[in-house]
């Protein structure tokens, strides 16, 4: 008898750490948050979020000791970005992203997160992510590096986020968020019964 209390404890458990907040209470959520007016944050040790124009001054990066940039908007107007731009001081990864709902940005959240958590498993490396605003394209990335690399919930990664920095996903890259959380927690799942 004890042993099936056991049992059935960690499958209510399991079925409450499952359920996916709805887009609309993720909105909410980053309505709860003001907007900074801050160029950059840091919003985990040694990652800082940015918009274009703290991006696009070198002085600046170079202040921080930024070594790595991974621009969000690569390719868009008035983005500055890339390996030329930044020369042999800074490690670049560009990711041509448009900030539209119906985007597919969650095509490049495994290779951004590998670019974020390999820099940051350099010594003294500091890493820049950013897009235009600094809170939807580049957000998403971080985002997605935060659960991926941190095992960290969508809803946890934002609270993380919004620590230090407001930011704002359009809806649809919340929605692709969601999908990735939901493939995280599937692929735990699967780890767990693999050992089982």
């Amino acid at each position: 008898m004890a042993g099936e209390e056991e049992t059935a404890l960690p499958k209510e458990e399991e079925s409450q750490a499952d359920v996916c907040p709805t887009i609309r209470e993720l909105q909410r959520l980053l309505d709860s948050k003001h907007p900074f007016p801050h160029h950059v944050d840091e919003v985990w040790p040694n990652l800082f979020l940015a918009d274009l124009c703290f991006a696009n001054n070198r002085y600046e990066l170079w202040k921080l000791g930024i070594t790595h940039v991974l621009n969000a908007a690569h390719g868009r107007m008035h983005s500055d970005g890339s390996p030329e731009f930044y020369g042999t001081s800074i490690t670049y990864h560009g990711v041509p992203a448009n900030d539209l709902p119906d985007f597919d940005i969650s095509q490049y959240f495994y290779s951004a997160s590998e670019f974020i958590h390999k820099a940051l498993n350099t010594y003294g490396a500091r890493v820049l992510v950013h897009c235009v605003v600094g809170i939807s394209r580049s957000a998403s990335l971080v985002l997605a590096y935060l659960m991926i690399h941190h095992q960290l919930s969508l809803t946890q990664a934002i609270q993380k986020v919004q620590e230090n920095r407001w930011i704002f996903p359009n809806a649809g890259f919340l929605q692709q968020l969601l999908h990735l959380e939901k493939e995280l927690q599937q692929a735990g799942k699967n780890q767990v019964q693999s050992i089982n």
